[in-house]
């Protein structure tokens, strides 16, 4: 499917990472995502019951990185793949990117980050 919903920078604080300082405080994440559908009829019927809401994306997103814990950025990034298949069955393929903006590394490293692509059609989704 080469249609796709692009959303860029998304920047959410949370409490993920391995070392204790990362669980106590929060520090920001930044989010980009490709949801894949199929968005020909929204295309034409100009509906947004016919597309996915990425004010709902968004927001699923946001409970996960607010509520949630985790001390790999890998399991961060499948969780929201994970949930948004689930969610929102338009959806045929999603890729999320995370990365972490202060990593905390003794380098001057602007972020550190994974991106992982899941698929409807995959084994345990």
């Amino acid at each position: 499917m080469s249609d796709a919903i692009v959303l860029r920078g998304l920047r959410l604080l949370g409490t993920h990472g391995v070392l204790e300082e990362e669980q106590r405080r929060a520090q920001p994440f930044e989010f980009d995502l490709e949801l894949r559908a199929n968005l020909a009829e929204a295309g034409t019927s100009d509906d947004l019951s016919s597309t996915l809401d990425y004010g709902a994306v968004l927001g699923v997103v946001a409970a996960i990185v607010a509520r949630e814990r985790f001390f790999l950025l890998e399991a961060l990034a499948e969780t929201v793949a994970a949930r948004l298949l689930d969610r929102f069955g338009r959806l045929d393929s999603v890729l999320v990117s995370v990365r972490k903006l202060r990593p905390p590394v003794a380098a001057d490293l602007v972020s550190a980050g994974v991106r992982i692509e899941r698929f409807r059609d995959q084994p345990g989704i």
